[in-house]
């Protein structure tokens, strides 16, 4: 139950984050240079804020810990330690950054179906690949149902998708990549508010360099633009990322990859429902096949023969 309903919050702040991005990119509210500047910005202060905010509670709640001293000797002791070590580490703060920025700046020259069958297919083929590689086991019925999955997806992405360009492909898989990455090293995080958290103040150190290149457009920039990259960061992009951090040491590498292909549907009904935009019977079609596919994939529960 805590899986499916921190995987449900997480994936709901993947798509809102899809939304602002996109509101604020296409439109020309902002650049990608100071949007992403201010995304990493206000995430950090969000979760810096938080972490002070459960730093002091830990340190002072002193009956929340006779609680739990009364309710056995596995939990007695400064069960805090090991959550106010966890500071995340820079590898995974590189990735974050990676993706962040390679996103806003491919989204650019992309438009939004091709991009997101760049990204989610670079997400997917990290993930799953890395699933392989560590001998996770799938049915039959799940193998069929990814694939019934990616199939749905990629009719959903295909017609609104055009031909990019190799740099901006590039940049988009780069992007996928990089956050498949740091989705698989959430797997062993001990606090994922902390982790997030010290992930993004570690993401800070690239502030100088994206201020720099984006410069030159600061005069374009609207208080539009700077809202929707607040509201990325502190909201959909800190605490989303938290959650997912939640939910990634109860799933299975290949079920997170999987249930990412959810994004682009639920970031689609999110357009509809915010941004009036137009509900076909194709999106229908298509939203319907991922999603039963991927309800197949994660409910199944039969004896997986393990790679050899």
């Amino acid at each position: 139950m805590k899986a499916a309903l921190f995987t449900m919050i997480a994936l709901i702040a993947f798509a809102a984050n899809s939304l602002l991005c996109r509101m604020a990119l296409t439109d020309g509210a902002i650049d990608a240079w100071n949007f992403t500047a201010i995304r990493l910005l206000s995430a950090a202060a969000c979760l810096g804020l938080i972490m002070l905010l459960q730093a002091y509670f830990l340190r002072r709640n002193r009956v929340g810990r006779n609680r739990l001293r009364r309710n056995g000797p596995k939990q007695t002791g400064s069960i805090d330690k090991p959550v106010l070590k966890d500071k995340g580490d820079w590898f995974s703060s590189l990735c974050l950054v990676i993706y962040a920025l390679c996103f806003s700046v491919a989204y650019q020259a992309l438009d939004t179906g091709t991009g997101a069958l760049i990204l989610f297919v670079a997400v997917q083929l990290t993930m799953i690949g890395w699933g392989i590689y560590h001998k996770e086991p799938l049915t039959r019925v799940q193998w069929t149902a990814l694939l019934v999955a990616l199939i749905g997806f990629v009719y959903l992405m295909l017609p609104s998708a055009s031909t990019p360009s190799f740099s901006a492909a590039f940049i988009m898989a780069i992007s996928g990549s990089a956050w498949g990455i740091y989705s698989i090293r959430g797997k062993n995080c001990v606090s994922p508010l902390r982790t997030t958290g010290f992930n993004f103040l570690r993401s800070l150190v690239a502030l100088p360099i994206l201020a720099l290149l984006g410069m030159s457009y600061l005069n374009d920039i609207s208080m539009t633009g700077v809202i929707l990259s607040v509201a990325s960061g502190a909201i959909a992009s800190g605490i989303g990322y938290s959650v997912w951090y939640m939910a990634m040491p109860l799933l299975k590498t290949i079920q997170s990859a999987v249930v990412q292909l959810c994004v682009p549907v639920l970031a689609a009904l999110l357009g509809v429902i915010f941004l009036s935009e137009r509900l076909t019977l194709d999106f229908i079609i298509a939203s319907a096949v991922i999603l039963s596919a991927v309800l197949v994939f994660i409910l199944n529960k039969g004896r997986a023969k393990p790679y050899h």
